[in-house]
């Protein structure tokens, strides 16, 4: 039991460390609701792990490091009322204890401004909590950014880069959010939109003199006066009213011109060694519920994937976090039987963590004679087989069905990246039932891809070449790419982290002990038992075939990169792309062909080229590096 604690408090470790990096460059890869399941879990199992008080760190390469005057930790946070007036109580039987006061808490990133004499000196992003980027030439472009004080000042002034739901309507709309925005603006090189953004502060600290400063409403106060934008206090006596003021101002947020996701409440006395702790004791962050809001359901389209049917809901146009919501997630079937829902009935809508919409119930509204029964698909539009509904899942059943064939060979190709076999020869090689099964793709040849339709000897060549390129896949990477229904590598990455981490021992696995795992589930577990039972002889034929192997896993001080991506264009000066695609991948990093939503780095030695490439970076905001700072980026 000790080992499988201990290794489960590995893999959690790993995960959290992984996705702060992600959140904290703006591109978060969960909800705020799923990494709140993974640290709670870690903090039951572990209160004093290291994860627990690290931050996020930026991604390096592009701006100079500088250390915080005073670390820049994380804030503890409450879910719910429960765990607030837990927190609140313990707070207030401090002998120093000055009183409630509330704070929005700002969906942006935060900055520090440090000032020498009344000069802003620098401008540092939150990075690890004592190192940060140094972006003092993009702060000075933002609004609300005081470049220089009325008095000979010293210290640390600590604010939110927030940009304004009006910006990001007219201008933005192309990233998730507003804080996905910001984020990515305010770590451009080139500076290019950082007069968009605006630094809203909450905190000031005068160097040398902690006791500069004896109330938090007094910073706020000393900030206005010197010109800065700031969150303001609402001073309340006790959890209670605080509790109702959250309620308050979680109706009428919609209102505010910028994104907001909770409170932050914090002892109104000022304590300096409390603040410099990696999670201050006397602050806390009060998290909103997910919000919610009425529409009515309009109609029932099913998503095929694979072999899964999926019900998503059509409803009347909503806004929900800041965004116009149209479609949202019924799950499965067993949810709308469990609703008694039909066609034009009022739904309660919920948005999960800010970011998936889902209907979770019904309106507190009469329902309508106009309601129609929900139609289920009960066959298969592909294969003719009749659907099985498992209550959590509708699917085809049918294990050589065409569609579910060539969803697995889409994913593989996908996972191993093999750019040259697109989906169009990819449908005639399936459709001339010359490829059906994974292993069939390392059996064909050139002289037979010459003859298919715009091929030719050099084209059929260098697509078997990259088929046959040799590659090397994590055990979980390698299980993924099998295309089991709803098990993902990063499910897969659990169950390897559990010390089920080569493929015989996979093989031994049993379902009810797979599904005692974390965010596995009884479902899950059997779909991977089986699935690899049904694969056993596919993978068996594939790594017989010499070109692809499971690698060991990797020790972790080589995976520094993960996480990352980048894409090449023009011509590099030291190495050939290839070559530079193979060093990035090896630190844990993926090579991209085009330049997509979320990609890390575009790397040229022609940046005010008019390419497609380079014209796309720059509208999705991705950061664009020339080949000296790529190398950089190696000697960290």
């Amino acid at each position: 039991m000790k080992q499988n604690t201990a290794e489960r408090v590995n893999a959690l470790e790993r995960l959290i460390v992984s996705y702060q990096k992600s959140y904290y460059n703006g591109e978060a890869e969960i909800s705020d609701a799923e990494f709140d399941l993974l640290w709670d879990e870690l903090k039951s199992l572990d209160p004093k792990n290291p994860a627990l008080a690290r931050i996020g760190t930026d991604s390096g390469g592009l701006f100079p490091k500088a250390r915080h005057l005073i670390p820049m930790g994380s804030q503890e946070k409450a879910a719910n009322p429960q765990e607030f007036r837990q927190w609140a109580e313990k707070t207030a039987k401090r002998d120093d204890f000055g009183g409630f006061v509330v704070q929005y808490k700002l969906d942006g990133a935060s900055l520090e401004l440090q000032y020498d004499n009344g000069v802003l000196v620098k401008a540092l992003t939150r990075g690890d909590g004592l190192t940060g980027d140094d972006i003092t030439a993009n702060a000075r472009r933002m609004k609300g950014v005081v470049t220089e004080l009325k008095e000979a000042f010293s210290g640390g002034v600590r604010g939110e880069v927030i940009m304004t739901r009006e910006v990001w309507e007219k201008k933005y709309r192309n990233k998730a959010n507003c804080r996905n925005a910001a984020n990515g603006l305010m770590r451009r090189k080139d500076g290019e939109g950082c007069e968009d953004l605006s630094l809203i502060t909450y905190d000031v600290s005068a160097s040398g003199n902690d006791g500069f400063f004896a109330r938090e409403t007094g910073k706020i106060a000393w900030l206005a006066g010197r010109g800065f934008s700031v969150t303001g206090v609402t001073e309340l006596s006790g959890p209670e009213e605080i509790i109702a003021y959250r309620e308050e101002v979680a109706a009428h947020r919609d209102a505010l011109p910028f994104d907001i996701d909770g409170l932050v409440v914090k002892d109104d006395a000022v304590d300096m060694a409390d603040l410099r702790r990696a999670r201050p004791e006397r602050q806390i962050a009060f998290k909103f519920e997910p919000e919610t809001a009425f529409s009515v359901l309009r109609a029932v389209q099913w998503s095929e994937s694979g072999a899964t049917y999926t019900p998503i809901g059509v409803i009347d146009p909503v806004r929900l976090a800041g965004t116009t919501v149209q479609r949202a997630n019924l799950n499965n079937p067993d949810m709308i039987r469990a609703m008694d829902l039909k066609i034009g009935r009022a739904v309660s809508v919920v948005k999960r963590g800010e970011i998936i919409p889902k209907i979770e119930g019904l309106a507190p509204i009469p329902a309508r004679e106009t309601e129609t029964e929900i139609e289920f698909p009960k066959i298969c539009g592909t294969c003719g087989a009749e659907l099985r509904d498992e209550g959590t899942r509708l699917f085809c059943p049918n294990p050589e069905c065409p569609k579910r064939l060539h969803h697995r060979l889409e994913k593989w190709v996908k996972v191993l990246d093999i750019r040259e076999l697109g989906d169009k020869l990819l449908r005639q090689l399936f459709d001339r039932e010359r490829v059906r099964n994974i292993s069939d793709l390392y059996s064909l040849t050139a002289e037979e891809l010459a003859e298919y339709e715009r091929m030719g000897k050099q084209s059929a060549e260098k697509v078997i070449r990259h088929i046959r390129t040799p590659r090397e896949l994590s055990l979980a990477g390698f299980v993924a790419g099998f295309d089991f229904e709803g098990v993902g590598e990063l499910i897969m990455e659990r169950v390897v982290s559990s010390g089920r981490d080569t493929l015989e021992k996979l093989r031994a696995a049993q379902a009810p002990d797979l599904a005692l795992l974390w965010g596995i589930g009884d479902i899950s577990a059997e779909t991977i038992v089986q699935g690899i039972k049904d694969a056993k002889e596919e993978m068996d034929k594939v790594l017989a075939a010499g070109i692809v192997a499971i690698a060991p896993p990797p020790p972790e001080e080589t995976q520094r990169f993960r996480g990352l991506s980048f894409c090449f264009t023009g011509e590099l000066k030291t190495m050939k792309r290839s070559a530079a695609e193979e060093k990035i991948k090896a630190l844990g990093a993926s090579a991209k062909s085009s330049v997509v939503k979320g990609l890390s780095y575009l790397v040229t030695n022609d940046a005010e080229s008019g390419s497609a490439k380079n014209k796309k970076a720059k509208e999705l905001g991705v950061p664009i590096i020339n080949e000296e700072q790529f190398l950089s980026m190696f000697e960290r």
